[in-house]
């Protein structure tokens, strides 16, 4: 059995992505949690019900559209943390970084309150109705909890068969196996296969294809049999879901070559004049091919460019808030990439390692080659012309600034980050230019879903009302570049305001009826809740009377911090004894004690813990997690050590190292001396990572930023919050331009891969409603069925489903248990063919009694006979008997003599495997022999024998049986039983008697 249920992402515009599968005997496997630019919790509703019940997670791409709610879920929903996570490092890596980004960059992240809820909470507590316009924020989660969310996720290698783990409230999965493969897509991204028992499911959404500058092609296709067929694990799938986004574009002639060559011209065009080009990128994914891209150019126009070039007299920036840890774990994760990228590498070492033994030698002779060798000596993400820049000062005085100028500037939807304040600055210049790396869908979607500021600069861009640009290229063709006529642009700013008052009320009301609901829940965490509980008590302007510090009696006691929480919000949320219920014996004044219901064993009698320190008679045992180096600990909790961490205020009585300044009225009385500290270490650590390698690369507009103690440093308003919008209007005369580096599949990969692929069920999510009809009529079309099944029957196993909508993609298949005797088991010979066990086994179908206490102990058995001792004296004296029907199930063992004379006669020999003429070549060259390609399919060795194969998979040999004198054989034996002896040990031949 297989339901799908798509949860975000089929046929919407809308590209967040979260899907459902539900496997045989009750398993549910979430795939992705992504999220849109509007944060809206209301699109997360439907995946909130069914956490409860489902069984693994799987995360498939390091981008806001797959995992964008990740931290809302763990940090709102209490069930979500306990269900096992799976993905691949890089996913983890760069998702950790990329909604540290999100979080710190707009505040409607957060999530605003719902009016319902606000609304169900003034009811509870019978207050006055609340304003339904309010719109309160959640508590965000910080830093360090995006990191330790991230932490509890699997990590998983690419091709590794793994058995995940059910959650706690799951059913047992029933050998269910998960495999990722590359999607191609962003680095780390994910197509997953599930095999669970007769199902074989690839999940494919957002999926690349083709080869490009850091990233590989998506692991369809099977590199050693010439890039034709579709890799075995992944072919003829009983479901595949697939992503229909791109099924109407068209791929670019030149390929990958010919859209850099545009992007450059593009960008080109606009610096020779001295304008400003913005290209809006996520923070994560395509940010990495952009600005590889755009730095080797840099170093290629500057090492080998004429002196009027204009790519030398421009400056090149990356503008995103966590962009330099994004960038570190890029460097350590280059095996991920390219082996393209790997080779650079290994050049640039090389380059380096020989740099230093010329040094050693003869410094006075090659003293300026070494110069110049370490001057281009610099790996694939070192960069010297990229700036980073992670500060909204360093932004702001970057576009204030004139001359020609590059931006790479998070995010693509121009909802946040960086990227809708620099287009607010330049967008009033007709010399400027915005390139749009990433389609938004058609005008109808865009018109009737609503328009960020990314869609409607795409809606401009596609109407073309003002006219169009046109700027010559290098190869001497037209660049188009739309004008926007000074057309109105209204920019949505969200800013985060502290709560005041009767809002304050309101939200304390709110975390009140919400932990209300989790206590009753018999597995829930109120760990958040806590949290912001704090966050309340430490912003009110109220004091409570029954505070910690003005009770000396509670010193030394062991609290039950979510009781006392609960307690001073009672205090001041104006709930009263009948509303907490059986709660106030908790919960009430004076009252310190645990809850103990819902628990079992020791914890229910003994609920406090008192942690003892591990020791032996050599000492203390030590935690190996305080020792570890920066580049380490970075890996470890993903915090950016080398800028001497995240600036965290200190709290009383928290343990910190030496050095560090816990209090803020310490960081305050240090301001200048700390700051400059902190300076002088980024830049060794920029040095070291090759962001600043020589003074030529000198950046003169951020030379007063140094000046400034509180430059490095945004306000990040912390406590109980609301958002404020605030629109302003600007007039429009830059220029759009689009250059396509979404990295998606086209039309052409899809109408070329699915009939490979060869999939029993089809289903397809992630793109319009436009898209997703024409690519599945297409696909009806190419479909061929198989000869068990009609051609009515195969073009039915397409499905477009909407929006919640289940779709049974179940595959009729007739499968049967049956138990082997001991006697047939011992009899079996097994063979190994390409890493798998075959056997073949010929025997007598019968039937066993099953019982139904065969698991029972021996105490157990003891009793039940003890029962049938009793049983017949009982019958004896007349009382009516019934007995119970027995079940049987089927059991094959060894022939009879009789029927196994008659058997093995009618038996054939059978081979199993696939045997490929490139891996026979191979293993003909090691062992001595000569085999060369003659013709297409057929197989030359030593001059004499020819090994050819069929379309239907059928091996012919061909050639003298012992050879000839004169031809020169390295090995005793002939070459004809050589070449027949290699094939029989790459087959495995079953005898059939």
């Amino acid at each position: 059995m297989f339901n799908f249920t798509p949860l975000l992402g089929a046929q919407s515009p809308s590209p967040a992505s979260q899907s459902l599968l539900e496997l045989d005997g009750g398993v549910k496997v979430l795939v992705d949690v992504g999220w849109d630019e509007h944060f809206s919790v209301s699109r997360l509703k439907a995946l909130e019900r069914h956490i409860p019940s489902l069984s693994v997670i799987l995360l498939t791409h390091a981008t806001p559209s797959h995992l964008g709610a990740f931290a809302h879920c763990c940090k709102n929903f209490p069930l979500f943390t306990q269900i096992p996570i799976y993905a691949t490092t890089p996913v983890i890596s760069l998702g950790r970084t990329l909604l540290q980004d999100v979080y710190s960059s707009t505040p409607l992240a957060s999530s605003v309150i719902s009016a319902d809820s606000l609304a169900d909470s003034s009811y509870a507590s019978g207050s006055d109705p609340i304003d339904p316009t309010l719109q309160l924020l959640l508590t965000p989660p910080t830093t360090d909890e995006i990191a330790s969310y991230f932490s509890l996720i699997h990590p998983l290698k690419y091709s590794q068969p793994h058995e995940p783990l059910p959650s706690p409230f799951s059913p047992p999965l029933n050998g269910l196996k998960i495999t990722a493969y590359n999607a191609g897509h962003t680095l780390g991204g994910t197509i997953w296969h599930l095999q669970h028992g007769m199902e074989s499911i690839v999940y494919a959404v957002d999926w690349n294809q083709v080869r490009e500058n850091v990233l590989s092609g998506a692991a369809w296709l099977d590199a050693s049999g010439g890039g034709a067929e579709v890799i075995e694990q992944l072919r003829k799938p009983t479901a595949l879901i697939c992503s229909s986004r791109g099924a109407a574009k068209d791929s670019l002639t030149g390929g990958r070559r010919r859209r850099d060559d545009l992007l450059l011209d593009t960008i080109r065009s606009t610096i020779a004049k001295g304008g400003t080009v913005l290209i809006p990128t996520d923070t994560s994914a395509r940010v990495l091919e952009l600005a590889y891209l755009l730095e080797h150019a840099w170093r290629k126009e500057h090492t080998h460019g004429s002196g009027e070039s204009p790519f030398k007299n421009a400056r090149l920036y990356l503008a995103s808030k966590n962009v330099g840890a994004t960038m570190r774990y890029a460097r350590s994760m280059l095996e991920w990439m390219d082996e393209n990228v790997v080779k650079e590498l290994e050049a640039v070492e090389a380059a380096t390692t020989s740099t230093k033994q010329h040094k050693r030698t003869d410094s006075r002779q090659v003293g300026n080659r070494d110069n110049k060798l370490a001057q281009n000596a610099a790996g694939p993400f070192d960069f010297k012309y990229l700036r980073l820049l992670e500060r909204k000062k360093q932004v702001d005085r970057i576009v204030a600034a004139k001359g020609a100028r590059v931006i790479l500037a998070s995010d693509s939807s121009l909802e946040w980050g960086f990227s809708k304040e620099i287009l607010q600055h330049i967008a009033n210049d007709t010399s400027n230019l915005i390139i749009l790396t990433e389609s938004h869908g058609n005008l109808d979607d865009i018109r009737k879903d609503g328009k960020s500021l990314g869609a409607l600069l795409w809606s401009w861009y596609q109407e073309r009302r003002d006219g169009v640009a046109l700027e010559p290229g290098a190869d001497g063709q037209n660049l188009e570049q739309v004008h926007t006529g000074g057309r109105e642009l209204q920019i949505h700013t969200a800013e985060r305001v502290a709560l005041q008052g009767k809002e304050l009320l309101a939200y304390q009301q709110h975390l009140a009826t919400q932990r209300r609901l989790q206590n009753q829940m018999p597995l829930g965490n109120s760990s958040s809740l806590e949290t912001s509980a704090d966050a309340v008590d430490e912003t009110s302007s109220t004091s409570s009377s029954s505070s910690e510090e003005s009770n000396p009696e509670r010193q030394g006691k062991a609290l039950n911090t979510s009781a006392a929480v609960a307690n001073l919000n009672r205090n001041k949320a104006g709930l009263s004894k009948e509303t907490l219920g059986v709660n106030v014996l908790l919960r009430q004044p004076g009252v310190y004690d645990y809850d103990v219901r819902g628990k079992k064993g020791r914890e229910q009698m003994f609920p406090f813990v008192s942690k003892r320190r591990r020791a032996d008679d050599f000492g203390d045992f030590i935690r190996p997690d305080e020792y570890l180096r920066a580049e380490e600990r970075d890996e470890v909790d993903g915090q950016d050590m080398r800028d001497n961490g995240s600036n965290k205020k200190g709290k009383f009585g928290q343990k910190r190292k030496w050095g560090d300044i816990g209090l803020q009225g310490a960081n305050e009385s240090n301001g200048p001396g700390l700051a400059n500290k902190r300076r002088q270490q980024m830049s060794n650590a920029a040095v070291k990572n090759g962001d600043v390698l020589a003074d030529v690369f000198h950046d003169p507009d951020l030379d007063d930023l140094s000046d400034d103690p509180e430059s490095d440093l945004d306000e990040v308003l912390n406590g109980p919050s609301k958002v404020v919008t605030r629109m302003q209007s600007v007039e429009a005369h830059l220029k759009i331009a689009y250059v396509d580096f979404a990295g998606l599949h086209d039309q052409r990969s899809l109408s070329m891969l699915i009939p490979l692929i060869q999939p029993r069920k089809l289903i397809f999510v992630s793109g319009n409603v436009s898209e997703t009809a024409v690519l599945a009529d297409e696909c009806r079309q190419k479909l061929v069925p198989t000869s068990s099944e009609s051609a009515e029957k195969s073009q039915n196993g397409v499905f477009t489903p909407l929006n919640g909508q289940l779709v049974d993609a179940s595959v009729d298949t007739n499968a049967w248990t049956v138990k082997l005797s001991n006697a047939l088991v011992k009899r079996l010979r097994w063979q190994n063919v390409g890493g798998l066990g075959i056997v073949t086994l010929m025997g007598h179908l019968g039937a066993m009694a099953v019982d139904d206490q065969e698991s029972v102990d021996s105490t157990s058995k003891k009793r039940q006979k003890l029962l049938k001792e009793e049983i017949p004296e009982h019958n004896a004296q007349g009382a009516p008997s019934e007995t119970k029907k027995q079940q049987t199930a089927p059991i094959l063992d060894v022939l009879p003599t009789s029927m196994a004379a008659a058997t093995r006669s009618v038996a054939q020999p059978l081979h199993i495997g696939d045997l490929r003429l490139a891996d026979l070549r191979k293993i003909l060259q090691s062992t001595g022999h000569t085999a060369d390609f003659r013709g297409e399919g057929t197989l030359l060795i030593d001059g004499l024998v020819a090994v050819r194969k069929t379309a239907t998979g059928r091996i012919e040999v061909e050639g003298g049986g012992l050879g000839f004198h004169d031809y020169p054989v390295r090995t005793p034996e002939s070459s004809f039983f050589a070449v027949k002896r290699r094939i029989y040990d790459g087959l495995a031949v079953i005898a059939g008697g």
